[in-house]
């Protein structure tokens, strides 16, 4: 095993269990049908799209949440849980630059707050998106990675499962998932009782759109 692989094991043992945490909550934010956590949407998912080459991420897109966001790369705590955005950047997205990059093959991981002390954040109505639903990752190559929403579950404190909320569900994919807090808000301990958690696969690429300025 080489010295990379092993410090992405070390990284995921360190992630595994831990959950991210935010500011006192403004409402009680979307978690989404828990009770349809894992229930196949009404129509059949589409057949997966062999994983791309490595690139950074800078921008992910959920129209179905009215979601455009810029994402930047994260590391982890000082107690080893994922470093979210800091709280006067609630529109950014947080990405783990020790694991895959989304459109790669693995299990990437995009984190965001729900909200902040005042309103809401870019991840606030997450645990409303619905399987079959889609994510795009405008990635720094110009290309854009399209994943198709698989499950959405809202993973409680008290049974975290650590391998469903950063393990591949299927081997050989190229895998997202986007996490923010849900459930409700412990104003005793500053954190919230669960974690929403979106697990989605990739299904399709293109090319990002030109804009203003690109040189083609």
């Amino acid at each position: 095993m080489s010295c990379l692989t092993w410090v992405v094991v070390l990284a995921g043992l360190w992630i595994w269990g831990r959950e991210i945490t935010d500011g006192p909550p403004i409402g009680s934010p979307a978690t989404g049908d828990v009770a349809a956590a894992g229930r196949p949407a009404a129509a059949p998912l589409p057949a997966a799209h062999e994983p791309m080459r490595s690139a950074r991420p800078q921008r992910v897109e959920i129209d179905a949440l009215g979601v455009g966001a810029p994402v930047v790369e994260r590391g982890l705590d000082a107690d080893g849980g994922i470093d979210p955005p800091p709280f006067d950047t609630p529109g950014v997205v947080g990405w783990f630059g020790g694991g895959p990059a989304p459109g790669a093959s693995g299990t990437a991981l995009l984190v965001g707050h729900v909200d902040t002390e005042s309103a809401p954040a870019v991840f606030f109505r997450l645990g409303q998106i619905k399987p079959g639903e889609r994510v795009r990752v405008v990635r720094e190559d110009r290309s854009v990675a399209e994943f198709t929403v698989e499950t959405v579950e809202a993973l409680t404190k008290k049974r975290f499962d650590p391998a469903r909320a950063y393990g591949p569900r299927q081997p050989d994919r190229a895998e997202l998932r986007l996490i923010t807090c849900g459930g409700s808000y412990d104003p005793r301990h500053h954190t919230y009782t669960a974690n929403v958690v979106v697990s989605a696969y990739l299904t399709g690429t293109r090319a990002a759109p030109l804009i203003a300025g690109d040189r083609v």
